[in-house]
């Protein structure tokens, strides 16, 4: 079969170079690109002769599916698949994968990061400190003793969980089923609106769907101590980004570090959290470490496999 990778994962080429050896060893042709290109165009030419795709967070739409008649599986170098037209996709057999759990050490650390970030102002301080500024009487917080409601106890959540009651944290949950693992580490899960009128920090771990788009809105948002901060390292449309600048202008809300937007950075200078105070945003990094990237490597390489002794 004819196999490509459509963008270079982060893996070097000579990684690339063995898995072109690899496949062709059992007669696959492999291919690969190291260069991110979204344009449709371009994604045409790399796949319409091509039977399994790999690619990570690349849109692809049923433009470009329909004009690549010959594909027959998709293995996905990311966890979400909102960027992929499944509807097209079970209508025309066309096997999706996704590389669950890669991640999972890289975001709930980041999460960390960003509740650490935001409640002692480490990159507003850093830019002072470099102007020649001083402490100036600012108090930071600790995370340490701190009330933290998580939204959604997947794998992510969970792993979450576990740093913050390493933390000394207390720790309320809510998802639409109840984990026993969660509950074991003395989580108490909740409804959502309980969760955040109680925690000091509110950090999301959902998938993007019909139902979480918006979840959290300004309605939500109004239910938050003002002292609270939000993490979110989801999917930004589960936040409604407007009302969140704008409750962090009105001082309806503390602070909130933010990885995850509309649509994949660069932001435009208009944006709303660009001016918004104490919001720490980083460009969709929760995903992108030097570890998780190797395991996606492994991950989709095996999917890959696992679907070629399928169809022998």
């Amino acid at each position: 079969m004819n196999i490509a990778c459509v963008e270079p994962l982060g893996i070097a080429k000579e990684r690339f170079e063995e898995i072109r050896r690899d496949f062709a060893t059992d007669g696959h042709c492999f291919h690969y690109y190291l260069d991110r290109n979204e344009s449709e165009a371009v994604l045409i030419d790399r796949m319409k002769e091509c039977e399994i795709v790999i690619i990570s967070n690349i849109k692809l739409s049923q433009n470009v599916l329909a004009a690549c008649p010959k594909l027959r599986m998709l293995s996905v170098a990311f966890t979400g698949l909102d960027h992929i037209d499944l509807n097209y996709c079970q209508q025309h057999s066309i096997k999706v994968q996704n590389a669950a759990g890669y991640s999972t050490v890289a975001v709930s650390e980041l999460a960390i990061g960003l509740m650490i970030d935001v409640m002692r102002r480490i990159t507003s301080l850093d830019a002072d400190t470099r102007q020649g500024g001083t402490r100036n009487n600012f108090l930071g917080r600790e995370l340490h003793g701190k009330t933290v409601g998580v939204v959604g106890t997947g794998a992510i959540g969970t792993a979450t969980i576990r740093l913050l009651t390493a933390f000394g944290c207390r720790v309320l949950a809510y998802n639409r089923s109840e984990h026993a693992d969660v509950t074991a580490l003395g989580v108490r899960y909740t409804s959502l609106d309980q969760l955040l009128q109680e925690s000091d920090i509110v950090t999301l771990h959902v998938p993007l769907n019909s139902e979480t788009h918006h979840l959290i809105d300004a309605s939500k948002l109004a239910l938050m101590k003002p002292s609270a901060i939000l993490i979110n390292t989801a999917r930004g449309n589960v936040v409604d980004i407007d009302a969140l600048a704008e409750a962090l202008k009105s001082g309806r809300l503390a602070g909130a570090g933010i990885d995850v937007f509309e649509s994949e950075p660069p932001l435009p200078q208009n944006h709303s959290l660009i001016h918004a105070p104490n919001c720490v945003m980083v460009p969709h990094i929760g995903y992108a470490t030097r570890e998780a990237f190797d395991i996606r490597a492994d991950i989709v390489i095996d999917h890959v496999k696992q679907f070629l002794k399928e169809q022998q």
